[in-house]
């Protein structure tokens, strides 16, 4: 491969884990600024800068919200659900150069569903359509997966601060 590892990504070509090594996608960590314990992705599996994402997560049940959300009966909070859901849809945007040196900030939550119960061992697959998107703001809409079965679904809405 003779491209320069340090271009940017074209928006007009999808890298997915099956037509682009894994090698090939970022990691989330390198794209935003979250840090453990507050990265709730582990890999992307697909990237299309600027439009989708699509991220797993892995629970090993060593998360530390497992100990208080419920005791004897641990379960991934709702809302960390659609925080993983931001998390991945910020690195669609942050893939895009246009948005490179800028930080996805919330700016909403509508239509937030939860589906099943999500537990240790789970792993979840995230995906998050963007949708309009300016030098402002834009909004997106995603879901987690738990083996093929809705978890959780919800649209976003966010803005945009310099990084």
């Amino acid at each position: 491969m003779s491209e320069d590892p340090s271009a940017p990504m074209s928006s007009s070509k999808p890298l997915t884990g099956q037509t682009a090594g894994m090698s090939d996608l970022p990691l989330p960590i390198d794209l935003l600024p979250h840090r453990p314990p507050f990265l709730l992705v582990d890999e992307l599996t697909a990237l299309v800068p600027g439009e989708s994402a699509t991220g797993t997560w892995r629970l090993t049940g060593d998360e530390y919200f497992f100990a208080g959300h419920f005791p004897g009966r641990p379960t991934l909070p709702g809302v960390l659900m659609c925080e993983s859901i931001a998390q991945v849809g910020a690195c669609a945007v942050l893939a895009h150069p246009d948005f490179t040196r800028k930080l996805p900030l919330f700016g909403g939550l509508d239509k937030a569903r939860f589906r099943r119960q999500v537990v240790p061992g789970d792993q979840l697959t995230i995906e998050v359509e963007l949708g309009r998107m300016s030098a402002r703001a834009g909004k997106g809409a995603g879901t987690v997966k738990v083996d093929g079965e809705l978890a959780t679904s919800c649209d976003l809405m966010f803005v945009f601060a310099d990084a």
